[in-house]
């Protein structure tokens, strides 16, 4: 489950999502699960 503040991103097409707000489900784009990304992944997407 995406929790707030997490980073995602497509392994096929690059799409990159920041959760805003925490809900049940997970994260899909390109009808393909997205993977998470660690802290140091993400820092280049943060604000």
């Amino acid at each position: 489950m995406p929790a707030q503040g997490e980073f995602y991103r497509c392994t096929l097409c690059g799409n990159v999502v920041e959760v805003k707000q925490a809900g049940d489900g997970d994260l899909t784009c390109c009808d393909m699960p997205m993977e998470d990304l660690t802290e140091n992944e993400a820092k280049q997407f943060k604000d």
